[in-house]
């Protein structure tokens, strides 16, 4: 129970549904100043007062939870290595893939829980040979498949997603209301838990370290100077600080940042377009295809509010190489590829390459 209102809903319809619940709530952070607070962040002291007063209004158990070690360990280190290692991380997926679903999901089955319980919106569904997947929410515009598409079939096996087939979150609001939650009105947490100001790039600054080094173009001309590639994501458009202007008058994007020689790279717009991807970090979420090796259809979606893109994907040589039928703009290594048939979710590959579309032309 994070302190929302969709866990608190989770909750109580859980116990509607008959289950012995419990509820618990993730301390994150040993020093809670180093989390965001308010409206803007999960799992603050507020945020566990607020599912405290939901869980005792449901009538059920409570506990608190110290996770705060492990988080460190496999979400905030985690970022940080990412980071200085030129990629892109999501730590919202990782958290999902390595706290909630396997440290939680762990100690759980460990007391003698059957399944972890939680407010995203997803739906598991059986298929005729009692296998579970994943699949999207009944509302589009609040499903979040894309951050669960790291779960496992284990994991599946042991997870519930109450609010999955509710038609709206304006519904699940007005079902908290109605049960008495303080927090039916509370507004959804976003931005990054443990950057407490949601100044992302002086925070990586703090903790990376931050040199001066050359902007390149694509042809390896240094035509500029910047003050730290980590503060730089790819697609960015603005403080490029290059002092060369393009001969057509067309403004540069990042394309590429090197943190092993410090350099950002950059060119047109058109450059930015991807026109292969892979990873060699990738699962199943349930039965995967019949035959990976062998070419299949499917949807790629990379990130969580994007629009999947119809694509084949393979296994080859030990990556999921996926190859979107038009290509991807401004997608970045270490950025998630969750791939989806119909509304199924199938799996999932963390970015490790990508081709650009115009090096597979050329």
């Amino acid at each position: 129970m994070s302190g929302g209102v969709d866990s608190a809903v989770a909750a109580a319809r859980a116990v509607d549904a008959g289950h012995q619940v419990v509820g618990v709530h993730l301390a994150l952070s040993r020093t809670p100043g180093t989390l965001r607070t308010g409206a803007r962040g999960c799992c603050t002291i507020e945020d566990s007062m607020d599912a405290q007063r939901a869980a005792n209004i449901i009538g059920i158990p409570y506990y608190v939870w110290d996770f705060s070690e492990r988080f460190r360990l496999d979400v905030v280190d985690d970022f940080i290595a990412e980071y200085a290692a030129g990629r892109t991380p999501n730590p919202c997926m990782r958290c999902n893939e390595r706290i909630k679903f396997a440290a939680l999901l762990e100690k759980a089955l460990a007391l003698g829980f059957d399944a972890v319980v939680t407010g995203h919106y997803a739906s598991i569904e059986t298929d005729a040979d009692g296998n579970r997947e994943l699949h999207r929410a009944a509302a589009w515009a609040k499903d979040q498949s894309y951050v669960l598409g790291v779960l496992t079939a284990e994991q599946l096996a042991h997870a519930m997603f109450p609010l999955g087939a509710t038609p709206s979150k304006a519904e699940v609001r007005a079902e908290a209301a109605a049960r008495g939650f303080s927090v039916a009105n509370k507004p959804d947490s976003h931005d990054i838990c443990f950057i407490p100001d949601g100044d992302t790039r002086g925070w990586l600054a703090d903790k990376v370290g931050a040199e001066q080094g050359d902007i390149l173009d694509r042809d390896g001309s240094v035509i500029g100077q910047h003050e730290g590639a980590l503060a730089f994501t790819i697609g960015q458009r603005k403080g490029l600080n290059v002092g060369y202007p393009t001969d057509d008058g067309k403004p540069r994007f990042v394309l590429e940042i090197r943190p092993k020689t410090n350099e950002v790279v950059v060119g047109p717009r058109e450059a930015l377009a991807i026109g292969e991807l892979a990873g060699t970090k990738f699962t199943w979420a349930g039965i995967p295809p019949l035959d990976p090796a062998a070419p299949f259809d499917c949807e790629v979606q990379v990130r969580a509010h994007a629009d999947p893109v119809p694509a084949t994907a393979v296994v080859r040589d030990g990556e999921l190489v996926i190859t979107p039928i038009e290509p991807i703009t401004g997608l970045a290594p270490g950025q998630t590829a969750v791939l989806y048939v119909g509304t199924r979710v199938l799996g999932q590959c963390t970015v490790a390459r990508t081709v650009s579309a115009l090096t597979l032309v050329e």
